[in-house]
């Protein structure tokens, strides 16, 4: 029968380490910490720290002084905290909102929108704010424990104990944005109600899900404010990735290729110049009867157009970000969108290739989609768990009779990525790179390095054949 003793190491119900366990209530009084310190700085102004800070002192230094002006300063910031708390409870507003978003927004670009209100008091509130509270950017337990904050392991044994920078750090980038509170108003209308405008700097792409509305009501003294929820229907703000400018550029398989210039590939569609008249035949669009010749030969004739080319151009993004390279995907995201917006969408075609979980193939141009349908897609992709470039090979190459060249856009350089490229080449796809780093390595052949510390002034010094 075998043994049912358990390792003093593990634990008997779980099996993990038994140095894992006292982490649990370090998480702990960090998430609880976070929340009561969330909690007071929306209650309490700079002005009323400054007060509270001042009792302090003046506690302090009284112990062993007998002076008049300590028991005065003392005296009189008490007699305003109590001021300011028994002014609160009569600092009331009955409100609800409707949030008047726009499609989108972009990350790290300010964004104004507005926001109805309406009264349903009688008498109208006077010195308020609105507030947007962003989502909790608290991270979960598991998160917490297997993320590692950069150069974490450079700090001193205490520190990477308790962890206290990984949360600070981890809070930091789950912030969804900064901001969103409104200018001071003065009063508004009882009946009416009015519009008040909040400005907000989203700091990440991706989908913003707004469902905390705020009204400040601050005391008469302004040290502290009641921090009333309004009701308010939820909503929904998709933000764009980061776009830098681009100098001129041909694409891999473009002949002179300009944003907004002709080119030639292997899409075509009818929609050049006007070459004469034929009958109509069943099939024929509308748009291209020519009406005045109907009227004067009794028939329906419509107009011939010349074949006009469009290229058709495959964009790569790579989703398998080495562990702690979570910032070059980011970048990474954010190049791809730039060329997305440089590429003249109504005279080329794109395919946005990528794996994320499954095969991804999204496709914008000429009477097919806009380009904000790409940005959109970029907006939300993430990085894959597990690394597969020979999926992502493959699925090029199902789509490389239709491609006259491919861009792909890297989250640093590995030879998994090097072999990526020799395969499309091999199979008579033109390919070309352009890898998001820290430091630009050795010189590679139809590899482009652009530095993440500098990634717009490397961007803006792309040959113009890439």
């Amino acid at each position: 029968m075998p043994s049912t003793t358990t390792s003093p190491l593990t634990a008997p119900a779980s099996g993990k380490p038994w140095w894992r366990f006292p982490r649990d209530p370090v998480f702990q009084f960090y998430s609880r910490g976070t929340a009561i310190n969330h909690f007071l700085r929306r209650r309490i102004r700079p002005l009323g720290i400054g007060v509270m800070i001042a009792i302090v002192i003046a506690t302090g230094i009284a112990a062993g002084n007998t002076g008049r002006a300590v028991y005065l300063t003392f005296s009189t910031a008490c007699s305003m905290v109590l001021v300011g708390l028994l002014a609160l409870p009569f600092r009331r507003a009955k409100l609800t909102a409707v949030r008047d978003l726009p499609a989108h927004a972009t990350a790290g670009q300010p964004l104004t929108y507005q926001i109805h209100l309406k009264n349903h008091r009688r008498r109208s509130p006077r010195r308020f704010e609105l507030l947007e509270t962003a989502p909790d950017p608290r991270p979960g337990r598991a998160q917490f424990r297997a993320a590692r904050e950069p150069g974490e392991e450079q700090r001193n044994f205490f520190d990477r104990r308790l962890a206290w920078y990984r949360w600070n750090w981890l809070c930091e980038s789950r912030l969804l944005f900064e901001g969103g509170r409104s200018a001071p108003v003065e009063r508004l209308r009882a009946a009416s109600g009015g519009t008040v405008a909040v400005t907000l700097v989203p700091r990440r792409r991706g989908l913003i899900r707004f469902n905390d509305l705020r009204v400040v009501l601050p005391d008469p003294i302004g040290l502290f404010q009641r921090c009333m929820k309004v009701p308010a229907p939820p909503a929904t703000l998709a933000v764009l990735p980061r776009r830098y400018p681009l100098p001129r550029f041909e694409l891999p398989g473009s002949a002179r290729f300009q944003p907004g210039g002709e080119a030639t590939s292997r899409h075509s569609g009818a929609a050049g110049e006007f070459t004469g008249l034929r009958d109509y035949q069943p099939g024929d669009p509308l748009r291209l009867i020519h009406w005045a010749t109907w009227a004067r030969v009794g028939k329906p004739v419509v107009k011939e157009l010349e074949d006009t080319f469009f290229p058709r151009h495959g964009l790569i993004l790579d989703t398998f970000p080495q562990p702690g390279d979570e910032d070059l995907f980011e970048d990474a995201v954010s190049v791809a969108a730039s060329f997305v917006v440089a590429v003249d969408a109504h005279e080329s075609l794109i395919d946005l290739m990528f794996i994320a979980g499954h095969e991804r193939v999204v496709t914008a141009g000429q009477g097919i989609a806009r380009a904000e349908t790409l940005l959109e897609v970029l907006a939300g992709v993430e990085s894959a768990a597990e690394e597969d470039f020979d999926l992502l090979a493959r699925l090029v190459l199902r789509h490389a009779d239709d491609l006259a060249g491919c861009l792909c856009v890297f989250s640093g350089w590995s030879e998994s990525r090097a072999r990526l490229l020799a395969r499309l080449n091999r199979a008579g796809i033109e390919t070309s790179a352009l890898v998001v780093c820290r430091e630009k390595p050795a010189a590679v052949p139809r590899c482009h390095f652009v530095r993440s510390s500098e990634l717009a002034k490397d961007l803006l010094t792309l040959p113009r054949e890439l």
